[in-house]
């Protein structure tokens, strides 16, 4: 009755069937991790964000490299802002997408050792190799108070850095290239500033992170396992339909035949 499904038409198809059931159940899984991640890192920025404040020195030092759960905590610093080395940070967006770069001071801690902070955004030069225009940072001694990052990396950031940009340009915020540019040990991470607001807002200050947003990665879960179960439904009921068809195929074709076929002759009587 199902012989068909022998056929090679029907094998590959059962083939397909075969590849894309765990395929789609692993696509599942990978959305399931993704929702989760986002989970734990909305409950993270939540609750580093909800910390009181501490003196940045408590969280790192010179090559300390910043654990995932002391991203976001708000540290504060005094010291002294050192703009003579300042630099910029290329290809960074505002709150409104727009592209632009981002400042990055070193600050001079008042008992000692290097931070770098994150002051925040401003429109790029007209020309890619220009530096832009960059309103003064506050003269003397200051406390700043801004969230704790951590050195961002090729991988992490998404960018590459290249060689040959313009003096005092740079494509990632990394305590490490920027103590051997200065010359000087620099404390791990950065700083990304929430206060004092610059006067004019500019430099245009980060906006805090989304703690509350989880996407609809459980939704694509859902749908791709659904789409796992479909798939067996799907072969069993295109084979009942080929199997109908088959039957009803075969019933007119058998009346057909009867039809056409000539009548037998009576035999004749005596």
């Amino acid at each position: 009755m199902y012989r068909f499904l022998l056929t090679r038409q029907w094998l590959l198809l059962a083939l397909l069937a075969l590849v894309l059931i765990p395929t789609m159940i692993e696509l599942g899984f990978w959305q399931l991790h993704r929702h989760e991640h986002k989970v734990a890192q909305n409950s993270l920025i939540s609750r580093n964000l909800k910390a009181d404040p501490v003196p940045v020195a408590s969280l790192t030092s010179p090559g300390h490299t910043v654990p995932r759960s002391d991203y976001w905590r708000t540290v504060t610093a005094t010291g002294t802002y050192d703009t003579a080395h300042q630099v910029v940070v290329r290809r960074r967006t505002a709150t409104d997408d727009r592209i632009g770069v981002h400042v990055l001071t070193p600050f001079d801690l008042k008992g000692g050792g290097t931070v770098l902070v994150n002051r925040g955004w401003v429109p790029a030069a007209s020309s890619q190799r220009a530096f832009p225009d960059i309103p003064p940072a506050p003269r003397g001694e200051v406390t700043v108070t801004g969230r704790l990052k951590a050195d961002e990396t090729t991988g992490s950031s998404g960018i590459k850095d290249i060689s040959g940009l313009p003096d005092r340009q740079v494509m990632l915020i990394n305590s490490a290239q920027e103590a051997t540019r200065l010359s000087r040990p620099v404390f791990g991470g950065y700083i990304e500033q929430t206060a004092p607001e610059p006067p004019g807002d500019s430099p245009e200050l980060i906006e805090t992170p989304d703690d509350g947003s989880i996407g609809p990665h459980m939704a694509y879960a859902v749908q791709w396992w659904l789409f796992a179960a479909g798939v067996p439904v799907g072969y069993v009921v295109l084979a009942r339909r080929e199997k109908r068809d088959r039957v009803t195929a075969a019933a007119e074709a058998a009346g057909q035949r009867s039809a056409t076929e000539p009548e037998q002759a009576e035999p004749a009587t005596a």
